[in-house]
Formats: C-alpha cells, sequence, structure tokens
C-alpha cells in the first residue's frame, strides 16, 4: 500500500476549522488502499503523530481539541518517508505556498495546488492582478497597506502614496460606493472581514482588518446570490455543478456564519441560466492562476445575469457537508471518491 500523510491543524487562524476537515478526511480515506499517517500540526508549528481511533470520533464540529498524539522530532524525515501527502491545511502557512515549497523540496507529491497557485491565491490583491489580464469581471476595489501610525494607498499602477486614515477614507470614499468590504488581503475564512456602510464602520474595518495583514483591500459591494463552483484536475479540468450561500439577515457569508451558528443556507444544486458561463469562468479562473488537483471558485451572480470572481480558495473547508465536498456529491462522485480522485491527480502532476 501506498503511505499517505495526511497533515492538520496549523499556525493559521484557521487551525480549528483544518482540524476538522483533516479528521473527516481521515475518517473518509480508502484505508484498505492507503497505509495512512495522521499529523497534527500545533498552533506554533510543532507536528505529531496523530494516535487516536479517528473512527470512533462523532458529530466532529469546529472546536474539537486534539489529544493523544506524540512529538515527531524530524518532519522532514518523516514526510521523506511518505508515498504522498495531503496537506489539508487552511490560511497561512498551510494555503499559501510554505508547506507546498517544504514538500517540493524533498520530492514528494501532494494534493492541491502548486507554490506558485497558493500563493497568489492567498493573496487576495495579487489574485486580482491576474483576474485584471485574464479579462474577468470582478468588483471595484482599492489597495491599501498599514505602514506605522499611517496608511500607503496604492493605485492602479503600483504608484505609492503615504496618508493618514482621515484621507485615505476621502479617497475610498470617492473612488468606491457603500457597502463596502474590507478585508485582510491575505485572510481565510472571511477572518478580519468586515461589511462597512459609512464612514466610522470604514475607519473601523480598515483598523480592525490591519489586525489581520498590513495589506488590506477594500472593494464595492455587488448586490447579487453568492454563488460557487467546485473545480478538480491538472490540466483537464471540470467543474461541478453550482451551489448558492444564502446569508444570514441579508449581511455576508463571516466566519460566525461559517463555523459557529446555522443560519446560513446552502442551495445545491443551484440552477442559473448562465450555469454553463459560469463554470467555464471557474475552470478560466483555475487555469490563469495554474492552479491544479482541487479549489473552490467564489462568484457573485447579479439579477441581471452579471458574473463577478469574488476569491479562488485552493484548500477549501474538506468536511462531508463542506460546499466543495457537496458540489461534487451532488455533480456524481461521494467524498470517499474524491479524495481518491485528488490524491491520483498529486502523483499525475
Amino acid at each position: 500500500m501506498k503511505k499517505l500523510a495526511i497533515l492538520f491543524g496549523g499556525v493559521s487562524t484557521e487551525h480549528d476549522v483544518s482540524i476538522v476537515s483533516g479528521l473527516c478526511v481521515l475518517k473518509n480515506v480508502n484505508k484498505k488502499k492507503y497505509e495512512v499517517y495522521p499529523i497534527y500540526i500545533d498552533c506554533i508549528g510543532n507536528f505529531y503523530e496523530y494516535k487516536e481511533d479517528v473512527d470512533t470520533l462523532e458529530d466532529l464540529k469546529v472546536g474539537y481539541k486534539v489529544d493523544n498524539i506524540e512529538k515527531i522530532d524530524n518532519i522532514i524525515e518523516y514526510l521523506s518517508n511518505m508515498d504522498v501527502v495531503f496537506p489539508v491545511l487552511h490560511g497561512s502557512y498551510g494555503e499559501d505556498g510554505a508547506i507546498q515549497g517544504l514538500l517540493e523540496c524533498i520530492n514528494k507529491p501532494y494534493v492541491g495546488c502548486n507554490i506558485l497557485a497558493s500563493s497568489v491565491c492567498m493573496d487576495k490583491l495579487y489574485a486580482k492582478v491576474i483576474f485584471d489580464r485574464a479579462g474577468i469581471k470582478q468588483s471595484k476595489y482599492e489597495y491599501i497597506k498599514k505602514y506605522n501610525d499611517n496608511y500607503i494607498y496604492v493605485d492602479k499602477s503600483f504608484n505609492e502614496t503615504i496618508m493618514d486614515i482621515e484621507k485615505v477614507i476621502d479617497v475610498l470614499e470617492n473612488s468606491l460606493k457603500y457597502p463596502m468590504f474590507v478585508k485582510p488581503s491575505n485572510s481565510g475564512s472571511s477572518v478580519g472581514i468586515s461589511k462597512v456602510k459609512n464612514k466610522d464602520e470604514l475607519k473601523n474595518g480598515i483598523e480592525y482588518a490591519s489586525k489581520f495583514d498590513r495589506k488590506i483591500i477594500i472593494e464595492e459591494g455587488v448586490v447579487g446570490k453568492e454563488v460557487e463552483c467546485a473545480v478538480l484536475g491538472n490540466e483537464a479540468v471540470e467543474a461541478s455543478c453550482l451551489g448558492q450561500i444564502i446569508p444570514p439577515e441579508d449581511d455576508f457569508y463571516s466566519y460566525e456564519a461559517k463555523y459557529k451558528n446555522d443560519e446560513a443556507k446552502l442551495v445545491i444544486p443551484l440552477k442559473l441560466d448562465i450555469e454553463d458561463e459560469v463554470r467555464k469562468t471557474a475552470i478560466k479562473a483555475f487555469k490563469a492562476v495554474d492552479g491544479k488537483g482541487l479549489s473552490r471558485v467564489d462568484f457573485f451572480v447579479t439579477d441581471d445575469n452579471e458574473i463577478y470572481i469574488n476569491e479562488i480558495n485552493t484548500m477549501p473547508g474538506f468536511t462531508n457537508i463542506s460546499m466543495y465536498s457537496k458540489l461534487w456529491n451532488e455533480s456524481g462522485i461521494n467524498y470517499s471518491d474524491l479524495i481518491d480522485k485528488l490524491i491520483d491527480l498529486a502523483f499525475e502532476e
């Protein structure tokens, strides 16, 4: 049997989400086909063998605490003995090219996007630059950087101007319409994101986002359905059916809505007149960033059928009830078979 390492946890703000994703993969992987080695990464980057019998775990939810672990002294040596690695890691150091770089250095096949696609899609600004170049429509946006007690405004030609917060807000209000979304450039699971409707909220949103990243994106809100499409493949890429997220109380799909309450609703499959166009755009965006293996591509679709890309998640939530797996289940690939296909794609790449 092939030796498969499954990594989960990690040092990012999405540590708890990754635990649930990783344990769901561990629970559903074909253990007759793979000799499985689960590896937990704690919040400060230590690696451990996970010793728990995952089949005894019930009702896994965000907040599950990992125990029954044993420290791995030499992770490079440990991973070098594997045949393939499934890094079920979300956010910084897991979804941004860092772990992918380590695995490339030891010449180890791994599930998911390569270094370039991972790092680009984790950084919302540079993903936007590529989407612009590819001619994929997106909402209007501006880009600033935190700089000591001030900010740096960066225009579309990457010219920089140092400003205080009041001047930044003037520039943003002259460029974009409310509501706006303020986002850390490097963050996932909606961590650090605010929906703002006035000057005071905009200021607070910028200050809040700067706690998570010095680079901040401010987007003009798009009125439309939040539509998601799962993609699968290396060169021959397939797109799933579509799904829609209906956020609670006409809000946005925040971290709390995703993981701490059940108020958000998922519509799968979502039927649209322009379904084929959305699916083709998902594949185009995935290929534009040189994606491999898997991603979930998120869009807004307006009432007049305009398609705006929001972002690409290169390692989306991966429980058996996450949007990515549910989209493929609806499209004819069950969860265990999906894991198999992704591992096969890792070897192919």
